[in-house]
Formats: structure tokens, sequence, C-alpha cells
């Protein structure tokens, strides 16, 4: 009887390991669900709470919402969480800004073992562009910059929150909104869960707006960038295609973006501040839409356009390998370059003299247009469980708030107009399904769920009319 049960449970053990862990797209989806798993586990727990436990709805949008460095709150989390239950949620913001293979890979190198073929893979998919170092090497970079920023991050904060909180509560906030800013999370201590009480400090404003730029750049582009400034030309033309489209686009996404917010809200939510303060909360929020989730101004009483914007940024995102979710930077770069190249009559689509395989085109394309599709159903839900069949006019402002808030949960970006903590049951489990499809992307969830195996024919060949 016991060889009996010893091989039924090395059978169900044999299936969930191939069902789950086939592939690395498998892998990190179960993964990050594990740990999403643990983390609403302990912040149900009473320790984790100052008052009572948090529901169990409460505690898997908080720990989805942390592992997917999203920053979006059904709770104020200074006044709610415990020290223990804060812990737990930067320990989820750290693991989840890393990646929780990385960690996991980490630990197998640590013991002496060796990293399985599908997390090397996982790793060098995520974190270079090639697949020609081993997980240790790219590991050692990834963790070293990671600290490094994180903790010279913590210590330029300490600056201003030891004078005003104490050494005690000044250092644990100085490293939880370095963490929080640098894996883009969003995750804040103070009144509201936002830092407009810093909003005319220039320290705290640049500290986070760097953390947050360093986290979403990508770590290949971070060790590209420390073993080769590009000061010169020539050193700019040593950087790999993938860094200059990158830099580039953030570059102009962050300009464009504080164009933007300072016209739009000059005379808005701007008006009594100082020219100079005015322009850093606009470079701030600029930023901050890239899926980092802090803000310094009221998001609900923004205009119009500004919001448009706002949704077209979060949209867009971080870059690939980076702590931020989104479509990615790279991904709109190379949109824009085949629009381009298409317009002036070429075949295929180039960037800074370098011709972009059409492989990795396609799989732009299919991305934006999975992740349509993504924002478009979830939006449409929320529609339906949050506002019902009414009326334009009985929903008067619903739509741009619920379409704000899923493309916001999207892209793990955290900024919100208001709407959050007011969402029913059922709205908290389609967000956290957003969050989660955002943070690990469209296309590994899709390729997790798909079925292996090439199709080895193909159908023929019939035009149609387009445009």
């Amino acid at each position: 009887m016991k060889n009996y049960v010893d091989k039924v449970y090395a059978h169900i053990s044999d299936r969930i390991q191939r069902r789950l862990f086939k592939t690395p797209s498998r892998l990190s989806v179960s993964a990050f669900s594990i740990l999403i798993g643990l983390g609403a586990f302990l912040l149900n727990l009473p320790v984790s709470s100052k008052h009572g436990t948090l529901s169990g709805i409460d505690a898997l949008f908080t720990a989805t919402s942390a592992s997917c460095v999203t920053g979006l709150s059904v709770i104020n989390i200074n006044d709610t969480l415990s020290l223990f239950g804060q812990i737990v949620l930067l320990l989820l913001i750290q693991v989840g800004g890393l990646g929780i293979m990385t960690i996991s890979t980490v630990f197998i190198l640590m013991a002496g073992g060796k990293a399985s073929f599908a997390e090397r893979n996982l790793i060098q998919d995520s974190y270079t562009h090639s697949g020609n170092r081993g997980p240790g090497a790219i590991l050692k970079d990834v963790l070293m910059v990671t600290f490094v920023i994180e903790a010279a991050g913590a210590a330029l904060l300490m600056i201003r929150f030891w004078p005003l909180y104490g050494f005690k509560t000044g250092a644990w906030y100085a490293v939880f909104h370095s963490v929080s800013a640098f894996c883009n999370a969003g995750f804040a201590l103070f009144p509201g869960g936002s830092l407009e009480i810093f909003r005319d400090d220039v320290l705290v404003n640049l500290v986070i707006a760097t953390l947050i730029v360093l986290g979403g750049l990508g770590f290949l582009v971070i060790s590209e960038l420390k073993n080769n400034p590009p000061l010169s030309r020539r050193s700019w033309n040593r950087i790999s295609l993938h860094s200059k489209l990158v830099l580039v686009t953030t570059l102009f996404l962050i300009l464009s973006g504080t164009v933007v917010v300072l016209a739009m809200e000059w005379r808005n939510t701007l008006s009594g501040l100082s020219v100079g303060h005015k322009v850093l909360a606009s470079f701030f929020h600029s930023i901050t839409l890239r899926t980092a989730g802090f803000n310094t101004i009221p998001i609900y009483r923004m205009a119009n356009e500004t919001l448009f914007i706002s949704i077209l940024l979060m949209f867009i995102g971080a870059s690939p390998g980076s702590c931020g979710g989104g479509v990615k930077t790279s991904t709109f770069a190379t949109l824009f370059f085949l629009g381009f190249s298409r317009m002036n009559g070429r075949e295929h689509t180039t960037a800074f003299n370098r011709t972009i395989p059409d492989q990795t085109v396609n799989k732009a394309t299919n991305m934006v247009m999975i992740s349509f599709f993504v924002v478009g159903l979830a939006t449409m839900i929320l529609l339906m469980t949050e506002v019902g069949r009414v009326t334009y006019m009985e929903s008067m402002g619903k739509f741009i708030e619920i379409l704000y808030e899923t493309v916001s949960a999207f892209g793990t970006v955290g900024l919100s107009m208001g709407i959050t903590d007011q969402l029913t049951q059922t709205g908290r489990v389609i967000l956290s399904i957003v969050m989660f499809t955002g943070r690990l992307g469209p296309l590994i969830i899709a390729l997790a769920i798909s079925r292996q195996g090439n199709r080895h024919f193909t159908y023929a060949h019939e035009d149609i009319m387009v445009g």
C-alpha cells in the first residue's frame, strides 16, 4: 500500500512540475503566483495589521499590487499595516521588482547547485538582449546594481527624513521609499499614500525621480552605461541598439510629458506654485507616470488633456528587463520606426543605421495588440461591475476613472483617481488579474497557457482589401 501511495505521489508531483514548470513562461507565471499567495497569507495574519486583520480579498489585492510593483492600494498602508506587515510589503516589492526567478537562482548558485536550462533561459531573456552570458554573471550585476543604487537612494533620503522623523523612523522611511522607488512600486508611508507633502522639496523629488528612472531603464542598459558612458560620439556608437532605443525613447517621453503637464496644469493643479516648483512637479509627474505611481499633485483634479496623455504614458511604461511594466519603451520605439520606415518606402524596419529583425517587429506588434485587448476587456468588465447598466448622464466621469485605473494596473503604475478603495470585491479581483498580467507581460501569459508545438503547414494565400 505504501509503495502504491508513493507511486501516486510521484506521478502527481511529476505532472505538476511538467505542467507548471515545463517552460520559462510557465515557470515565471507559477513563481509569481506562489509569491502572491505567500504574501497574501502573511498579510492576512493578525500580526500584519495594527487593528484586526485584513480581509482575504484585501490581502490578495495588496500582495498582488506589491509583488507586481504596482502601488494601487485599497488600504492606507501606514495606518493599517503594522511594522511586520510593512516589512512583508517591502520584501514583496523587492522580490517582485527583481523577479522571483532571479532570487531563486541566487539561492541555487549560493548552495553550490547549477541553474536549470529553463532558469538560464528566463534570466538571459529578462536581463540581456543576447544569450552570451551565464546566469551567475548576470545575477551578480543585477544584485550589485540594485543594492548599490537603493543604498545610495536611502542615504540621500535620510538627509531629509532624519531631521523630520528621527533616526529610527527616518531610516525606515528612507529604506522603504528608496526600494519602492527603484522597483517602481509607488507605495508610500505618508498620509494619503503619496508624496504631496514633499511637492516643493527638491531633494526628495530628484532622488525619487532618479531612482524611478534607473529602475525603469533595465539592467542591461545600466550595465552598458556603467561600462561605457556615452560621453562622446565614439562611445555612443559602441552602445547596443537596444540601449540606444531605450535611452532616446525614455528621454523623449520624460521631456514631452513634462511639457504637456506643465502646459495643461499651469493654472490648474500647479497654480500657487513658483515657476521653478511648477517645472519640478511637472517633471516628477512625467517620470512617475512611467510605472512608478508616486504623486505630488492630486490626480483627480487634473485636466482631461493631462489624463489622456497620462494614460498613453502609463500604457507605454518602462523598459524590458526593468522593474516596470507596460508594453515597454523599446516596443513603442520599434513600432514608431516601423511606421517611419514604411513611410520612407523601406522594406525593413531600421533605426540608428541598424535593421530591426522582422521577428522582433512582429513580437512588438503582437504585444501591443494583446495589451489593447487586455485593457479593453478589463475596462468593459469593470464598467459592468462598478457602474452597472446606467446611462452616461448617470455615471458622469466613471468611464475615464475606470479606464485610468485599468491602464494604471496594467502598466503597474499605481496612480489612481481615487476609486481603488471603492471597488467591489469582484472589481478588486479583476484589477488583481490585470496587475498580474501587466507585470509578467501579455505574451508570457499567452505562451504559458497555450499549447506547445509548431504547425508544419500553412494555408493558401488570398488577398483582401484594406484602407
